[in-house]
This record gives structure tokens, sequence and C-alpha cells, in this order.
């Protein structure tokens, strides 16, 4: 699954460092060899038009140092390098390489989008210490932005509910998703989005399990739940079908294996 290793520590003091290696950013796109999906050598990155202030610390992971910066056009060194999206690595790379990469992308969409102050259009300036920018004029400050996302798994007898989300890039039935909202703690965003999407109440809920997801910047907190009441309703803007899966079924080809989907369906398959 998608995380940050557990050897890594993070850090927001940038260090010196002999060789870092940096996540080179334009916009959701990773700068790699193209021959090895490695990080470019230290040079290739010193020789980019970077400036100073786009360059952020991340942490330290084996004993190497790592940080990240990005760009406004995707300008590749030479024709060994190039610009690779996240989602086209997952199952190529290394999860804790993706995981650190993930991480470092939300820290450069923060930057890259908290250069002026959304109040009054002052330019940022990132306080010492610490992941925020604060505008030198009104005050207002930034941190990097976290969106909490619930996702539930709905049990009834030995099924449970799968659907095919109408606007996911994976045509692919999986389990219900949706954003918190404002005022909502994660447990009222369950079952509002559950009785919005396919008409149905639920009850028992139970944590599984948290991930970040970095597409760009959401916090995935995984449920089960017992079927309640009400028969599938779809909401057609969100859901192009859902139903219910049980043992004599044929179980649907899997999500993204890096998700936390394909995790909390593998523990939860019917039989």
């Amino acid at each position: 699954m998608l995380s940050t290793p557990a050897t890594f520590e993070p850090l927001i003091r940038p260090q010196a460092a002999d060789a870092p290696r940096t996540f080179v950013f334009h916009r959701g796109e990773l700068l790699l060899n193209n021959a090895t999906l490695g990080l470019p050598a230290p040079a290739i990155v010193a020789a980019l038009p970077i400036a100073p202030e786009r360059i952020h610390a991340l942490g330290l992971w084996e004993g190497v140092y790592y940080q990240l910066a990005w760009l406004d056009a995707p300008l590749a060194p030479d024709a060994e390098h190039g610009y690779h999206g996240l989602r086209a690595l997952f199952g190529v790379l290394d999860d804790g390489f993706l995981g650190l990469a993930g991480r470092a992308f939300q820290l450069a969409e923060w930057a890259r989008t908290h250069r002026y102050c959304g109040v009054c259009a002052t330019p940022m300036a990132q306080l010492q210490g610490e992941r925020c920018y604060k505008c030198q004029n009104c005050g207002m400050m930034a941190y990097p932005r976290i969106s909490p996302a619930m996702m539930v798994l709905i049990r009834k007898g030995d099924q449970v509910l799968l659907a095919m989300h109408t606007n996911s890039p994976y045509k692919r039935y999986t389990a219900l998703a949706g954003f918190v909202e404002a005022g909502e703690s994660i447990e009222e965003a369950v079952h509002r989005e559950v009785y919005e999407e396919v008409g149905l109440r639920v009850h028992n809920l139970q944590y599984f399990a948290s991930q970040s997801w970095p597409f760009p910047h959401s916090l995935m907190i995984a449920f089960t739940a017992d079927y309640l009441e009400g028969e599938i309703r779809l909401d057609d803007s969100e859901i192009a079908d859902a139903r219910w899966f049980g043992p004599g079924d044929e179980w649907p080809e899997s999500p993204v294996v890096v998700s936390i989907a394909a995790r909390l369906l593998a523990a939860h398959k019917p039989g």
C-alpha cells in the first residue's frame, strides 16, 4: 500500500548535503531518468533553472537526504530524462519510493499554489522551521492542504456492496468513497455519502485504516459498515453502477494495488 517508509525521517529545515536527491515536479509529473526511472543525479538537478526558494526539505531515508522542487515548465535537461505521472509508476517502482514521491508532490503543490496571498495578493514568505507560508501584509497563514475523504465497504450477510464511480479514472468496482464536507465528522460523511450515492442506510461503522493519497492532497479514511435498510438507488452523477457481490459471484478486477481500496476489498472478499 502507498505509504511513507517506516525508516523515513521528515525534515522541515534544509540540510547541507554533498549529494542530495531531489524530486523535481512540473504540476503532477516527476522528473526521472527514462531508462532507470530513478531520480536525476544531483549534477543534473543543479543545472536546472530552479530558484532557491522553490527547493524544500523532505527528509532522510536510508541515510540519504531528500528534497523537493518545482518548475513552471516541464524542462528536461536532455533526452535521457523526462516527466512521468505518479499513477503510471504504480506497480513499477518501489512502494516506499512512491510514498516519498507522493509526500513530496503534495508539498510541491502547496508551495506552488501559495506564492501569493489569497486575501491581498502579497507575495508569501515561508516561516522558519514550520510548513507554513505567511503573508507579510495581512498575516494570512497557509499550511499544506489535506482533504479528508471517507471510504466504506458495506456488508450485508455474506455479501458486500461494490460500486463503479462515474468519474473514476479506473472503470472498476470498488468501495464507496467521498469527501468530507465542512462541519461534518467523518462518520457523518459516511452516512451522508452512502445515502446520497446508493440510497442505503448503514450502521455499525468500524474503522479499517487510513492512507495519504496525493491526487492531489487527500487523506483516505476507510471503514466497514453493516447494511441497515433501503434498496439500491443510484446517484447517476456519482455512481455508474452498484450491486451486491456474494461468495458465488465473480469477483471484479481489483483496484490499483497500492490503494487502500485494494486492501479493504481483499480483507472482506466474500467466501
